[in-house]
């Protein structure tokens, strides 16, 4: 008979687990079907407005990353927009005011130019002509009127003046006074606006661009023109506004003939207009504004050289390119100083002054010195 207990050592005993790893098992797989219950119903329940943070996955953070490089980015290249145009608009300001301050020193920078013109006939003696132009003076310029006074120790033969001498009621007498020693030389005259009315503030862009100035729609007062012609033919100078006349200067006859302010349209040519006088030593022509149906005219009847004003050599000029505009249809290369003119089969001598002053409401001048001119008149070659 076999032993009892081999059955019982041939059956075998499956190993025991370790009881504490056993319970977490078990306790683990009782509570997993509970967390996979619950699970769902805290995704169901949650209210749209949870403050728990959502789960961003690895693409959207990168996305978010790239956006707000670039949002930072944005943010920079406004900056720095905004910074270039607060640098450009403050130094266009600075140059402003760095061009207005040096256009009103200008302005006071006063000058004679001297100039030779060879028109006289062969074996003449030289004539000795002071050109002077645009004062537009005020009572209280008084570096100006200083200059004014300085100009007869010249000593020219002749006077010509070409107009627009003053800007208010109260600065006749001033002007009057500052020009007694050259009253009591030859001279002749004639009249641009400012001397018959005040003048009046105008936008300078307008001007500029459109290359002259216009009259006013309204009435403006006026300036006691009559009390200066009246005080420049008291003085024994020619009154050429429309107007012709012969003066001996030097021992030469010297025939004139003007017209009044063609830039308001004062201008009657037809009153002088014809051959030049051919007992004349010299035919003069004076006209405040350089137009050119004015120059056309007169250089075509036959006048030696014309006298003219009113551009004040263009005011507000350029380095190395010059005038911008003329205020009249004149080119600007021809804007001031001494050039010549052809019409009609004819040519004769231009000079234009740049003027001693300008409006009261633009007080300045650019690389646009303010002058009177001496022109000695000698032989021609």
């Amino acid at each position: 008979m076999p032993p009892r207990y081999r059955h019982k050592t041939s059956q075998k005993i499956p190993a025991m687990s370790n009881p504490a790893t056993s319970k977490t098992h078990l306790e683990t797989s009782r509570t997993r079907p509970e967390v996979n219950k619950t699970r769902p119903e805290v995704n169901k329940t949650r209210p749209a407005d949870s403050k728990t943070r959502p789960v961003v996955m690895p693409g959207a953070i990168t996305e978010m990353a790239s956006r707000t490089r670039l949002e930072g980015r944005g943010l920079a290249d406004m900056n720095a927009a905004i910074k270039t145009r607060l640098a450009a608009t403050t130094g266009a300001i600075g140059v402003g005011v760095a061009g207005l301050t040096y256009g009103v020193i200008e302005a006071h920078r006063f000058i004679v130019r001297h100039v030779e013109v060879p028109v006289l006939a062969p074996g003449s003696s030289p004539l000795r002509i002071l050109h002077m132009s645009d004062l537009h003076l005020l009572a209280r310029q008084k570096a100006k009127r200083k200059f004014i006074r300085q100009l007869a120790t010249l000593n020219p033969d002749l006077v010509i003046n070409t107009g627009d001498n003053f800007c208010s009621a109260d600065s006749l007498q001033p002007l009057l006074d500052d020009m007694s020693e050259l009253l009591q030389r030859p001279g002749a005259f004639v009249f641009g606006s400012n001397d018959y009315l005040v003048p009046e503030f105008k936008n300078p862009l307008s001007y500029l661009l459109s290359g002259r100035s216009h009259q006013a729609d309204k009435p403006v007062p006026e300036l006691p023109h009559e009390e200066l012609r009246q005080a420049f033919t008291s003085a024994g100078w020619l009154d050429l506004n429309d107007k012709s006349a012969t003066l001996e200067v030097t021992g030469r006859r010297l025939a004139f003939r003007g017209t009044d302010d063609a830039h308001h349209n004062r201008d009657h040519y037809e009153e002088v207009a014809g051959p030049p006088n051919g007992e004349a030593d010299l035919n003069i022509g004076v006209t405040h504004a350089p137009y050119l149906k004015i120059l056309d005219a007169m250089v075509s009847d036959g006048m030696d050289i014309v006298f003219a004003g009113h551009t004040h050599g263009g005011q507000v000029c350029l380095p190395f390119t010059g005038a911008i505009i003329t205020n009249c249809d004149l080119d600007t290369d021809r804007v001031k100083g001494l050039s010549q003119h052809s019409c009609g089969g004819h040519t004769g001598w231009l000079h234009i002054s740049a003027g001693l002053g300008c409006s009261p409401f633009a007080p300045y001048r650019t690389f646009c010195r303010p002058e009177a001119t001496l022109l000695t008149l000698v032989p021609q070659p």
